[in-house]
């Protein structure tokens, strides 16, 4: 079992469509977002239908390019665009699409237009929360097409700006804590990060790069390569997050406005993973075949103390906060098996988690909206009142606890088989895993379920209800319906999704094993 030395670079065929539509989609929500400054004051309704609006036509023009430009029977060839930008330094703009990131992308565009929708009651300073909300989109959407090392980092950083104002500005009490938490994290992190890109780029030739296809076929010596693993490894661990450097996480959740939350838990957290798939077991697959044990025994210790911890949180939406952190340690460990099967379970549950942790914070915030109350000993009895709401939580709560039938269950089983099938491990570490992380299971229903309770069952805050109290309007109800079909839908026929990634997740594993 080694590494195999083949020429991958193959596998990178261009696909150059005369019109520059991956730019478009790069550039145009902030370039369509900026021009809210110009609108004249007409109240709020404007900024949130033009804001909604322009989040639609990014997504139907998303699965135009998608559908008529994307070779979707051979996802190895990509929808690659490439532009010079800097001479001086040899810097490209260079973006493209394949079957890893075409999952995230729509993704980002299916849950940035409906959190936009969720945003419809913020008053304050509309425009520029709007602005912000479509800056990220852009930006989310760039890194997750970017096939340059440095626009990769560019994307990776634009991120913080509109995330630190969205906490700082339209969050809870605490919110400038949370937003300095979040930005001394993320940004000292980044440090790491870049060091990374500008010594793969740099290193052993006179023709540097920074072309993720051409770094691909660049081998280093062991000790430089964990290295640059190690300096990625520590601003994805961040970001996804990975114990003990999730901390950030919790806070920012508990204080931030729940349209942000849906940003924060269904793309940023994905953001990480989406990195160590792209760099560091891509570029970097030495240096990922040594510590992908650490990786598979930091998920299963991620889950369990998440788990266990969640239990112990009195305010929901860290509650739910410490269930992300939970789930993120199934990703972790599918892209620790090295297996085919492990890696799509692991991007399976990169789509699966950003629909049901998104919904999950919406529906607390709303409901927390409702109640003047965040803390859990404090409710009770409210699903007498807010039945259609009660229905939707209650839901999502069974996705996110793997309920046959939903895409939670899909992925967590895909990467529990990709776990036992690998090659990598003895029988025995994999069956003391695999114990494990059903332990992490067992305690995933306990938490959720005694959320359910303490929110909706008994009398606690039936009686003081008030006159006021109302519940889900058409918009919420649809928002939530929106995200429930794509849960049940993949829950049922998962090898849509997998369809697009398979292919291109053999490509990635073929450096790791000879064939």
């Amino acid at each position: 079992m080694g590494f195999s030395g083949q020429n991958v670079s193959c596998l990178y065929h261009f696909n150059m469509s005369y019109f520059p539509w991956l730019t478009i989609l790069v550039v145009f929500p902030i370039f369509a977002g900026s021009l809210v400054f110009l609108f004249p004051y007409k109240g709020n309704k404007t900024y949130r239908w033009y804001t909604i609006c322009i989040s639609l036509l990014e997504l139907f023009l998303m699965t135009y390019v998608f559908r008529y430009h994307f070779q979707f029977d051979d996802p190895l060839i990509q929808l690659i665009e490439d532009y010079k930008w800097i001479d001086v330094f040899d810097f490209h703009w260079r973006l493209g699409i394949d079957g890893v990131s075409i999952g995230p992308i729509l993704l980002t565009g299916f849950i940035t237009t409906l959190a936009t929708l969720a945003a419809w009651p913020v008053t304050q300073n509309s425009r520029l929360f709007y602005f912000l909300m479509l800056a990220m989109y852009s930006g989310q959407i760039g890194l997750f097409s970017s096939r340059d090392l440095l626009l990769f980092f560019l994307m990776w950083e634009f991120e913080l700006i509109p995330v630190y104002l969205l906490l700082s500005l339209w969050g809870g009490k605490k919110r400038l804590y949370s937003a300095t938490k979040f930005i001394l994290y993320t940004a000292g992190s980044s440090i790491f990060f870049l060091i990374g890109v500008l010594g793969i780029g740099l290193y052993g030739s006179n023709d540097p790069t920074l072309d993720l296809g051409r770094l691909i076929n660049q081998s280093y010596p062991v000790t430089l390569e964990i290295l640059f693993y190690l300096g990625f490894l520590i601003a994805y661990a961040i970001k996804l997050p990975i114990i003990p450097l999730h901390t950030w996480l919790p806070d920012t959740h508990g204080e931030a406005h729940y349209s942000t939350c849906m940003l924060l838990a269904g793309i940023l957290l994905k953001m990480g993973a989406y990195g160590l798939i792209r760099i560091n077991m891509e570029l970097l697959p030495h240096a990922h075949y040594i510590f992908s044990p650490w990786l598979v025994i930091l998920g299963t210790i991620q889950i369990i103390y998440a788990a266990s911890t969640s239990f112990g949180q009195r305010n929901l939406k860290k509650r739910i906060a410490y269930s992300s952190v939970s789930h993120m340690g199934f990703l972790i460990i599918g892209i620790g098996s090295i297996t085919n099967m492990g890696l799509n379970g692991a991007i399976l549950q990169m789509l699966s988690h950003g629909f049901i942790g998104a919904t999950l914070f919406f529906l607390a915030g709303t409901s927390c909206d409702r109640m003047r109350l965040v803390y859990l000993e404090e409710m009770g009895g409210i699903s007498i009142l807010i039945p259609k709401i009660f229905t939707m939580f209650s839901s999502f709560s069974m996705a996110s606890l793997a309920l046959p039938g939903m895409s939670g269950f899909v992925a967590e089983l895909i990467v529990f088989f990709g776990l036992i099938t690998s090659q990598k491990y003895l029988l025995m570490a994999k069956m003391i895993i695999t114990f494990l992380m059903a332990i992490g299971m067992i305690l995933t229903p306990i938490y959720l379920l005694s959320m359910l309770r303490q929110i909706f069952y008994g009398y606690r805050f039936f009686s003081v209800q008030n006159s006021k109290f109302f519940d889900s309007g058409p918009r919420e109800l649809f928002l939530s319906i929106c995200i429930l079909l794509p849960i049940i839908g993949i829950g049922i026929y998962p090898d849509f999704i997998l369809s697009l990634s398979v292919e291109k997740v053999q490509a990635i594993l073929s450096n790791y094993y000879q064939k």
